[in-house]
Parts: C-alpha cells; structure tokens; sequence
C-alpha cells in the first residue's frame, strides 16, 4: 500500500513550489514520482502533429514523492502518514499527527 495515491490532496514541503497544494493527478511507480495538479509548471516545446499545434505549451512535470506531503481531510494541515491494520485486517493510512484513518479518495 502506497501512503500516496491518486486524488490526494498533498503539499509541496520542497523545491521551487514549495508551499504549494494539489490534487494528485499520476502515480508513476517506477521512479516513485507524483504529478500534481496546477504544480511545478515547465515550459515545452512542441513540434506540430496531427492533432496539435507547434508551439510552447506549459505541461506539468512530475516531483518526487519525498518532497510532497499528504494534507489531513479533516485538518486541513500537513501531515506524515502510516500504515497499520484495521479491525479487518487490512491495511489502513493514518495522520502520524493526530492518528485518525484516512480514507483512499479512490474506493
């Protein structure tokens, strides 16, 4: 079980955005980065495809999952973030900070 998914909401606690929040748009798992939504805007230039214009476009690039930090539901507040097991028996995420379950934005 990852402690970031897809649809969190996370904070950037490092680099150039710093400070900044958003929703989590892609996990790519092989190099453990995110894609946030409206986050670490670069520039990239195109060339003209079948369906697109050339030009410059602004595109999101992926950060490392280190530098983003998953903001508590229900605190609206950065937390770290652990996993333990439910009364089921299955794996939950819990705010380190408070110890409240954090339900998965996917299920």
């Amino acid at each position: 079980m990852r402690k970031i998914v897809k649809g969190d909401e996370v904070e950037v606690i490092a680099g150039r955005n710093k400070g900044e929040r958003g929703t989590v748009r892609k996990y790519i798992v092989e190099s453990d980065r995110v894609v946030i939504e409206g986050v670490n805007l670069v520039k990239k230039h195109m060339k003209q495809g079948r369906a697109r214009q050339a030009g410059i476009i602004e595109v999101e690039a992926p950060l490392h999952v280190s530098n983003v930090m998953l903001v508590e539901p229900g605190t609206d507040e950065p937390t770290r973030v652990g996993i333990r097991k439910d009364a089921d028996g299955k794996n939950e995420r819990f705010s380190k900070k408070t110890g409240n379950s954090i339900p998965n934005p996917n299920a």
